[in-house]
């Protein structure tokens, strides 16, 4: 149960920030944003707060925020249809009432003529009980249609997505995965103050009860002088020595409290794969400072991104396979066997998923971020936007070929860990 809980927080938190970079960008660039979710399918919960309604979806494997003009926006008013109006005190009709008018008893029925829903924003007709007189009724911008007791805010056109520079629409979709990037690097900040930022010197960091380091008598702070007559610099020496000699009696040379000591250490053997190395149970030694802090926070965000990029390279050539590939259930065994080792662990192995989410959603893919982004570039070089029929009939075919790969490589997962 703790690992269910451990995997909830984490994918729904990395979620949660990737459509919040999404979210937060288009509001500012004065997009109409009507829903903010995390996950798919069904929704389990919803809750409304100014023009945004907030949801939490049945399946945890992402999210999305719905963006006015995206999609198909809502139904079209068409010369003939009999809707109903009602207008706030300034004379603005603030609701459409599009069926079961009979619920609002305050709204005049009009006998549409023309409507304009997105650019002049009116309604013209004929009222219902009045002389047979053209009349045009103004629409509030926030007004609302109303369809089988669900209410739609309608979107002027100027607060809609395509409306908005070409910088605005890239930056509200390239926020997303850069908040990923964000959110691991102020967690490696997170733990660099909690623990420490590792540094490079001979000095022996906290000690394991159970490692032979301990059970031969070497104390945390030790200065590592020489090991087996060769001289000592760095904590990269020590664990080069350490690594390349399992099994064999070392002689440590360290200095405690200015006294020179000679201590006998025999490093355990440890298997990885079909090669051996040495392990004494020591951690490197570590120093706390706010500035080394933010310093290690950027460093690791940077090694991680170079780290996963080579990895997406190696399997672009042919290096790893398909199968080498792990989606959620892959990460919910990992997950399990991270969070056995503790939260700090657990807080490490978030932060290098954000850096994957953000890179995977970077990938010029249609249906991901990336895909789009791509798609801005076209538009720039073009100096006019691609069709939006035909991109989005790209972006469909992406998605399903998305899933289609997300089904083969759960299934591999199944195989791999579970059969």
């Amino acid at each position: 149960m703790s690992t269910v809980i451990a995997f909830i927080v984490i994918f729904g938190a990395l979620v949660f920030f990737h459509e919040l970079g999404h979210f937060v960008f288009a509001k500012r660039a004065g997009i109409l944003c009507r829903e903010f979710a995390i996950g798919f399918g069904p929704k389990v919960f919803s809750h409304k707060k100014g023009e945004t309604t907030y949801t939490i979806r049945l399946l945890p494997i992402g999210g999305f925020v719905r963006m006015a003009g995206e999609d198909p926006e809502m139904i079209e008013i068409k010369p003939g249809y009999r809707v109903g109006l009602v207008f706030d005190e300034n004379n603005f009709a603030s609701k459409i009432i599009i069926n079961n008018k009979e619920k609002y008893p305050d709204a005049r029925i009009v006998e549409v003529e023309k409507a304009d829903i997105e650019k002049e924003l009116f309604i013209s007709g004929y009222e219902e009980g009045e002389e047979e007189e053209l009349k045009v009724f103004p629409l509030r911008r926030d007004a609302v249609l109303v369809e089988g007791g669900v209410e739609t805010q309608i979107a002027p056109y100027d607060r809609q997505f395509a409306a908005k520079t070409l910088g605005q629409r890239t930056m509200a979709i390239f926020a997303g995965p850069m908040m990923n990037f964000i959110l691991a690097f102020i967690v490696f900040i997170i733990l660099a103050l909690i623990q420490g930022v590792p540094v490079n010197d001979p000095v022996l960091g906290k000690l394991t009860p159970e490692g032979s380091a301990f059970k031969a008598g070497l104390k945390e702070g030790d200065t590592v002088l020489a090991i087996d007559g060769s001289e000592i610099s760095s904590w990269s020496d020590v664990v080069d020595i350490i690594r390349n000699s399992p099994g064999k009696n070392l002689e440590f040379s360290i200095d405690r409290d200015g006294k020179q000591l000679e201590i006998p250490v025999t490093p355990e053997v440890k298997k990885i794969e079909d090669e051996k190395m040495g392990i004494i149970g020591v951690f490197s030694p570590v120093e706390k400072s706010a500035l080394k802090s933010f310093t290690y926070g950027f460093e690791e965000t940077y090694n991680w991104t170079k780290e996963i990029f080579s990895m997406l390279g190696k399997l672009l050539t042919g290096q790893f396979s398909i199968d080498a590939l792990s989606g959620p259930v892959g990460i919910y065994v990992s997950t399990d066997t991270v969070a056995k080792s503790g939260v700090i662990y657990l807080m490490h192995w978030a932060a290098i998923l954000s850096i994957n989410l953000g890179i995977m959603n970077l990938l010029p893919f249609p249906a991901l971020d990336g895909g789009r982004l791509m798609f801005f570039g076209i538009e720039a070089l073009r100096g006019k936007p691609i069709d939006r029929h035909k991109e989005g009939m790209v972006h469909f075919i992406g998605f399903a070929l998305l899933m289609l790969l997300m089904l083969v490589v759960t299934w591999n997962d199944i195989q791999r860990f579970f059969l």
